[in-house]
């Protein structure tokens, strides 16, 4: 049999702004290895569908054709429905940055009918974040938008979110029987739109396989919807399942009813399973050495994991592709002005991964145990470096989001100065753990390379339940971490978490304060609060005993296992506590209520901090200067040295910044020493393949005195002149 006609489809709903990865991984790695390969983000084409004068006029039509009397917001909207219908398209049109003229139109009031989320948008801060006119007619046509989709998920739309879709029936997931009966419902009519536009891609591609991301909850439904509608047309299609909801909850799976609309069902990375399965379906590999691959024989769910070969190292995988994704169609919207968050709502962003897994693997609240986290590698910077090439001659886009676990700070070092050799320009953010390693020098490079943003997990703001849960750091240390990309200009988000095992009332009060602290001093930017969960493959979930949790459940029904319910008799976690937690977050990334106590944002009384309001301020000025160890390159990322004047005993050199010049004076051997050595730190196209000196090095080559003299030297103005103008140690 010829090599099967791949086609991979993105269900509703992940991004508006980007189409989320996985298909782009897949469809690069499949045309590596010669499969005629296509893919299409439906959740995008559904939701254009849908915002379009055709896609509400039939929205209206059905609303006003049923006899429910509805509620006083429907009535609003439904009666400007000329103004909706007449402005949608420009809106969407502003959105995708098509007409980008419009803004000056779209920002002033009287344009855009103005429905409820307009009454109630008052952001904390207003004004303390100054919005340009373009930044507010984008604001307020999300506001628009906002506005129609509550009207159509509260009536003709259920399944509709901006961000996912159907996830309400994705609750209480431990059995099938909830999504099985929401599948013999009749479509809704965003079913209908995601099913019209699935027929084009069927048509033009007549795939032999469909595969089907599913990278969280709330893009099930929308896949089985799809799966159900193939079956139903074309029954010998064979369609595929996989993505990180399928890796993390349906490890278990036992219920044969999936495989009424799926074929096979692949867990963990999917370039090894989906290769073997394609090999199978073309004849030329035995069902029994398939790789980590679901499937239903007798109705009996088997579990194929035969194949002995080994996952596809990072340096086979080919360069991902965006080909047949329409990435001017994609909406950036902008519900915040906060400059951090909108990194995740406006504009496309190239997705590659500079390592594979976490290299740390520790955390007990983490499924540290399962592929995605415990099976670390690194992807070679050269071929990082090529596959940023290639995407940017194919998108014509230059921002890079490296979507990590935890990239390793020597592996961004590696890139940094690759970046730098090359002369590459981009712009670039990703996720890391708060580790001493990213000192301030680091922080530079990274910025000198483009970095301009960086998330990562404080978790719990306490030291003693950072320590439990063996995250591997502490609330200082991230502080420092934190202040050395301030002073880098790079942003820094926080994920953090409340409801920890043995946390307490108090101990969620002092988080607040020192994140109170972190955002008055700018050193966050951006924060997100969840409440801790205990999943099935976390130490924690595996072992709960040994944190005093008991779980109360859910029992597993054979389908799917992830979030689990339980009991600590040494935690307190009511429910007003998340919700002071997030009134709090949402203030402060708007850069207001700092002057409110931490305990005053709760609607039950609590006791103030046990945190001081110095915490910071000590926190920062234990941080030592970094020590001038032996074994530290040198890496100079200032513009080239100019000799302004020679004397008969000094020189004076100019050292130009991209900001400001420093001009400094030098005994002449000093500074021939000095341009000699800056000369041998220059990131170039030469110096690939050279290691930069080590200060050791330096220090020997000093003039006259060497090690002792340098020593002498580095405690004077110079050197910190040099210092500040771009000399790192790294």
């Amino acid at each position: 049999m010829a090599k099967p006609r791949v086609l991979l489809l993105i269900p509703p709903l992940t991004q508006l702004n980007t189409p989320y990865p996985a298909t782009a991984y897949l469809t690069g790695f499949l045309h590596s290895r010669g499969y005629e390969t296509a893919q299409a983000d439906l959740g995008l084409e559904m939701v254009l569908r849908l915002f379009s004068r055709s896609g509400l006029e039939r929205a209206f039509s059905r609303i006003k054709q049923t006899d429910r009397p509805w509620r006083g917001e429907v009535q609003q909207i439904l009666a400007l429905e000329d103004a909706y219908l007449e402005t949608i398209e420009p809106v969407i049109a502003f959105l995708q940055g098509k007409d980008p003229m419009l803004a000056p139109h779209l920002a002033r009031p009287g344009f855009l009918p103005e429905g409820p989320r307009f009454a109630a948008d008052r952001r904390p801060g207003e004004g303390s974040l100054a919005a340009s006119p373009t930044d507010t007619a984008r604001h307020r046509a999300t506001l628009y938008i906002e506005d129609l989709t509550d009207l159509l998920q509260s009536t003709v739309a259920p399944h509709l979110f901006l961000n996912r879709y159907a996830e309400q029936i994705m609750q209480a997931t431990s059995s099938f029987d909830r999504i099985e009966d929401a599948l013999t419902r009749p479509l809704s009519l965003t079913d209908e739109l995601l099913l019209e536009a699935l027929r084009p891609h069927l048509h033009r591609t007549v795939p032999d396989v469909v595969g089907l991301t599913i990278p969280f909850p709330g893009n099930l439904f929308g896949a089985l919807r799809i799966a159900q509608a193939i079956k139903a047309q074309s029954p010998p299609t064979v369609i595929v399942l996989g993505g990180g909801y399928v890796n993390t909850e349906l490890r278990r799976l036992e219920d044969p009813r999936l495989f009424q609309y799926v074929d096979y069902v692949t867990l963990d990375d999917g370039e090894r399973p989906f290769l073997c399965l394609l090999e199978h379906l073309a004849g030329g590999r035995p069902e029994l050495l398939l790789r980590r691959t679901f499937l239903c024989r007798d109705d009996r769910v088997i579990f194929r994991d035969g194949s002995h070969e080994p996952d596809i190292p990072m340096h086979e995988l080919g360069r991902p592709t965006y080909a047949g994704l329409p990435l001017t169609d994609y909406l950036s919207i902008l519900d915040s002005l906060n400059p951090m968050h909108r990194l995740w709502s406006e504009g496309h962003w190239n997705k590659l991964t500079v390592a594979h897994g976490c290299y740390w693997k520790q955390c007990t609240f983490c499924d540290v145990g399962l592929n995605y986290i415990s099976r670390y590698e690194v992807t070679p910077t050269d071929v990082l470096i090529d596959q940023i090439e290639a995407l940017i001659q194919e998108t014509g886009q230059r921002g890079f989001h490296f979507v990590d676990e935890a990239a390793p700070p020597a592996a961004l070092k590696a890139l940094a100065l690759r970046l730098l050799e090359t002369g590459l320009t981009i712009s670039w953010w990703g996720n890391i753990r708060f580790e001493e390693a990213f000192s301030p020098d680091l922080a530079r490079l990274l910025a000198a390379s483009g970095c301009i943003a960086l998330t990562a997990g404080l978790e719990a703001a306490s030291d003693r339940l950072l320590e439990r849960m063996k995250k591997g750091i502490t609330v200082d240390q991230t502080a420092r971490v934190a202040a050395a990309f301030r002073q880098a200009g790079i942003l820094v988000h926080a994920y953090l978490m409340y409801g920890c095992p043995g946390e307490t009332i108090a101990d969620t009060v002092d988080s607040l304060e020192r994140v109170r602290q972190l955002f008055a001093n700018h050193l966050l930017q951006s924060a997100f609060w969840h409440k801790f969960t205990a999943t099935a493959h976390s130490p924690i979930g595996l072992n709960p005993a040994a944190e005093g949790l008991t779980i109360l459940g859910p029992t597993f029904g054979g389908f799917a296992e992830n979030d689990l319910r339980h009991a600590d008799p040494n935690a307190t976690c009511p429910p007003w506590l998340g919700e002071g937690l997030r009134a709090a977050l949402l203030n402060y990334m708007e850069q207001a209520g700092f002057d409110i106590p931490s305990q005053r944002w709760f609607s039950h009384r609590v006791k103030p901090p046990r945190v001081t309001k110095t915490w910071l301020t000590q926190a920062l000025a234990a941080s030592s200067a970094v020590p001038l160890t032996a074994e530290r390159r040198c890496v100079w990322i200032g513009g080239r040295p100019v000799v302004a004047a020679t004397g008969r005993t000094r020189t004076k050199v100019i050292l130009p910044t991209r900001t400001e010049d420093f001009t400094i004076s030098l005994a002449s051997p000093h500074a021939e020493w000095l341009l000699r050595f800056l000369h041998e730190s220059t990131p170039s196209p030469s110096r690939r393949n050279h290691a930069y000196p080590r200060l050791a090095e330096v220090r020997d080559r000093f003039p006259a005195a060497g090690a002792r003299g340098f020593d002498r030297f580095s405690r004077g103005s110079a050197w910190q002149s040099i210092r500040q103008a771009g000399l790192l140690l790294v």
